[in-house]
């Protein structure tokens, strides 16, 4: 399997393309630095990953930027902590705030060269908006969790991108599916035989970070620790 096999490349956005666990932080900020005893910052994005999946599950049908405004309130009530619902909206609203990866942008625009992009996230239509201006990229295909009524790592995420693929004559094979988190994107991927790509920006820590546990890791297809790497490899096949 050689990586110029592929027409389309299906991207995670958040944790993938978009720094999102720094973005978190920071946005968590103000209810960290009220704590006598702060969690070390892998702790405190457990809890977010605890709690955000175990949202999703619950209210699939809600908005990201509303679901995250909800979890910034059950971080503060599991850390004895009162909020207001201004602040929980203001966290809700931090998507657009959070940084993209430094070798997002110039990565995604030298693969837009050789693939058709397509983006399946865990987000609304709104707060895309504001993290694809920071990649700069026109994306062929955009699906969000408010579009389909559901949030990776359900099936439906997935078979609704292959159906609308599909509808334009892009088969599953011709796909290859490019993502950081095991739990949201790998695992489902396996599931539904789309040939993966592990982009592991988190490649140089412990854990999952903000992100589940997958249980038992699923097998990949390529992995790289950055974007650019990715691009560098399509590149080098491409001249080889």
């Amino acid at each position: 399997m050689r990586l110029t096999d592929f027409d389309v490349l299906s991207f995670d956005c958040y944790g993938t393309l978009i720094d999102w666990e720094s973005g978190m932080l920071a946005g968590l900020r103000p209810l960290i630095e009220r704590l006598d005893s702060p969690p070390d910052p892998e702790t405190v994005l457990q809890t977010h990953a605890r709690l955000e999946s175990a949202q999703q599950a619950w209210t699939p049908a809600m908005p990201y930027s509303a679901l995250l405004a909800v979890v910034y309130r059950r971080i503060a009530e599991e850390w004895g902590l009162s909020v207001t619902p201004e602040e929980c909206a203001r966290y809700g609203a931090s998507v657009a705030d959070w940084p993209a990866f430094p070798d997002s942008a110039a990565a995604l625009a030298r693969l837009a060269q050789r693939f058709r992009l397509v983006i399946l996230s865990n987000v609304d239509q709104v707060s895309f908006a504001a993290s694809n201006a920071r990649l700069g990229v026109r994306f062929d295909a955009i699906f969000t969790a408010e579009d389909i009524g559901s949030y990776k790592p359900s099936d439906r995420n997935f078979e609704y991108m292959l159906q609308h693929l599909g509808w334009r004559g892009i088969g599953r094979g011709r796909i290859l599916h490019v993502a950081e988190s095991l739990f949201h994107d790998h695992v489902p991927a396996t599931r539904h035989g789309l040939a993966r790509c592990w982009i592991h920006r988190r490649h140089d820590r412990e854990g999952f970070g903000a992100t589940m546990d997958p249980g038992e890791r699923p097998e990949v297809d390529f992995r790289f620790t950055s974007l650019a790497a990715l691009a560098d490899a399509c590149d080098a096949e491409a001249a080889g």
